[in-house]
């Protein structure tokens, strides 16, 4: 399994607003420099970001985005859901079925026990992603950077932020 870059950078992205919520937010510009990211780039994750209703805003470079809901009602999940889709990531092929032994369709009501261990393990990373909530990771990431590192990126992007108002 792998995960695009779009996931992680909606993911960061979501970060940088999510204390910001709910009436303050920033360009597309400034979330993009402030990881030194393309900005085509990461209009691309805002634009499926704003489909999915997780961010609202936008609208070219000068335009801002804010977080749609609350922090702790967006989770990882969301967001991959959001960038990547719903789309399962494991696709059975019925590859049992091919080759000189393989099994007739009428022999494979069940599915197979590789597909079912792949579903199984899918549905338990879903879950996960499903409790990680932006209010949570907001705090752990601040714990993790420290107050100079989060009192660095406040003074760097404070001029930066805007206002519904």
């Amino acid at each position: 399994m792998r995960i695009n870059k779009g996931v992680e950078w909606a993911g960061h992205a979501c970060a940088l607003l999510a204390p910001l919520w709910p009436d303050r937010g920033l360009s597309l510009s400034t979330l993009a420099e402030f990881h030194e990211l393309p900005e085509p780039y990461m209009a691309k994750q805002m634009q499926a970001l704003a489909r999915a209703g997780i961010v609202t805003g936008g609208r070219g470079r000068s335009g801002y985005y804010t977080l749609g809901r609350a922090p702790a009602e967006i989770t990882l999940l969301d967001i991959l859901l959001a960038v990547d889709g719903d789309e399962p990531m494991f696709r059975c092929s019925e590859i049992r079925q091919n080759g000189p032994c393989g099994s007739k369709p009428a022999d494979c009501k069940l599915p197979c026990n590789i597909a079912a261990g792949f579903w199984r393990a899918e549905e338990a990373y879903r879950k996960s992603l499903a409790e990680i909530d932006l209010a949570t990771l907001s705090r752990s990431v601040a714990a993790q950077l420290g107050m100079e590192k989060v009192m660095q990126a406040g003074e760097w992007l404070s001029p930066r932020v805007r206002s519904r108002s």
